[in-house]
C-alpha cells in the first residue's frame, strides 16, 4: 500500500465548531497489484496501483489527520479511524472490480447486502444545496437550481431565527412549487423550535428536515416523527451506529457519508439496515476529492431506488485530484463507464 498526502483548497472556508477549514487534507491510498514472475525486481513505487482509495478526515466526523496517517501506516485501520478505513476499503474494492472488469457499483450491487438480482443504476439523482440567505436570496437560488435541472433542493437553515427561516422555507416553496424540497438544520434547534419548524415544513410539503436536533438527542428526534414531514439523521451517525438510530425510532431518512462510516461496505450495510427498518437512505460526501466522491456515487448507484443524494459537492473545491469524470448534468450524475471507479479516466492517479 502506498500513500500520497494532498491538500485541496476550498472555494470558500467551511465553518465548523472547531473553526474555519480552508482546505481538505487527506491521503490517496494505492493498493499495489500482486507481483508476478515478470516484474519481481521492480520497486513497488514504480508499479501501477491495482486500486485507488481516498482518506480525507473531517473534524467532528472522523479522526484527525495525524490519527488517520498513523492508522494507514499501521495497515489495519478500524472503526475508530473511519476515514483511514474508508481509504483502504475503497482501494481494495476498486482493485477487485478492476480485476473482474466490472464497474465498482455493479460489483457492490452483486456482492453487497441487497438482493444480488438488483442491478446498479447507471445514474444517480442528486440534490442542489442552497446556503444561508435572505428569503429573496433563498428563492432565487432555489429557482436557479430547478432551472439547472435539479428535482431536489436542500435549504440550509438554523443560522437565523426560526421566524426568518420559516419565511425562507416558504419562499423556496413559492419559487419551486413542484420540486422535492428538504431543509437541513445541522442540529441547531431545540425541541420546541424544531417542532414548530417541522409543522411549517409539513404545511409547505417538504420531504424531510435533516438533523433538526443535536446529534445526541435521539429520543427528541423520535418524538418529532409523524408530523407529516420526514426526519433525517446525519450528524447523529457520527456518534451512533445506523442500527442504534433506527432502534431508537429516530429517523425516516439516514444520510450516509461513506467517509465518516468507514467505507463503501459500511455505508451499504447502513442503507440495508434503513431499508429493513422501513426508512430511506441518501448518500452524501464530506467535501471529498474526486476519488471519494466517485466512491460515494458507486455506493449510491448500488442502493436500489435511492433518493436524490448529496453528491454534487465538487464545485466546493477550488482544486481537485483529477478532472471529474462524473459531472452533474440535469440534476444527476452518471456512473462512469469502465472497470472500477472510472475505467481509464483516473489513469494519472494510479
Amino acid at each position: 500500500m502506498r500513500l500520497e498526502q494532498f491538500s485541496l483548497r476550498l472555494t470558500d472556508p467551511l465553518e465548523t465548531a472547531n473553526g474555519p477549514i480552508e482546505a481538505r487534507e487527506g491521503f490517496l491510498v494505492r493498493v499495489n497489484a500482486e507481483k508476478d514472475d515478470t516484474d519481481d525486481d521492480r520497486d513497488d513505487r514504480d508499479r501501477p496501483a491495482a486500486g485507488l482509495g481516498e482518506a480525507t478526515p473531517l473534524p467532528g466526523w472522523t479522526e484527525s489527520i495525524d490519527d488517520c496517517r498513523a492508522a494507514l501506516d499501521g495497515g489495519t485501520p478500524d472503526a475508530t479511524t473511519p476515514a483511514a478505513r474508508h481509504g483502504v476499503s475503497l482501494a481494495r474494492a476498486d482493485a477487485d472490480a478492476r480485476a473482474a472488469d466490472e464497474r465498482l457499483c455493479d460489483r457492490l450491487a452483486a456482492e453487497g447486502p441487497f438482493d444480488s438480482d438488483s442491478a446498479a443504476a447507471d445514474a444517480v439523482p442528486v440534490n442542489a444545496t442552497v446556503g444561508d440567505g435572505t428569503p429573496a436570496e433563498t428563492a432565487t437560488a432555489t429557482r436557479d437550481a430547478v432551472e439547472e435541472g435539479f428535482d431536489a433542493v436542500k435549504i440550509k437553515v438554523g443560522a437565523r431565527d426560526a421566524a426568518e427561516d420559516e419565511r425562507r422555507l416558504r419562499a423556496a416553496r413559492d419559487a419551486a412549487p413542484d420540486a422535492e424540497l428538504r431543509a437541513d438544520a445541522n442540529g441547531a434547534w431545540d425541541r420546541e423550535t424544531a417542532g414548530a419548524m417541522l409543522d411549517s415544513a409539513a404545511d409547505l410539503g417538504f420531504a424531510y428536515v435533516e438533523q433538526p436536533l443535536p446529534a445526541e438527542d435521539l429520543s427528541g428526534l423520535a418524538s418529532l416523527r409523524g408530523r407529516g414531514v420526514g426526519v433525517g439523521v446525519d450528524e447523529s451517525l457520527a456518534s451512533h451506529s445506523a442500527r442504534e438510530v433506527l432502534a431508537a425510532d429516530a429517523a425516516d431518512v439516514l444520510v450516509l457519508k461513506p467517509m465518516a462510516l468507514g467505507g463503501p461496505d459500511r455505508a451499504l450495510a447502513s442503507a440495508r439496515a434503513a431499508r429493513d427498518a422501513g426508512a430511506d437512505a441518501a448518500v452524501t460526501t464530506t467535501l471529498d476529492g474526486v476519488v471519494a466522491r466517485l466512491g460515494a456515487l458507486h455506493v449510491a448507484a448500488a442502493v436500489p431506488g435511492v433518493r436524490a443524494c448529496g453528491l454534487a459537492t465538487g464545485s466546493l473545491l477550488a482544486e481537485d485530484l483529477a478532472p471529474d469524470p462524473a459531472p452533474v448534468r440535469d440534476g444527476a450524475m452518471a456512473v462512469p463507464d469502465g472497470p472500477g471507479l472510472a475505467g481509464d479516466s483516473l489513469a494519472s492517479l494510479y
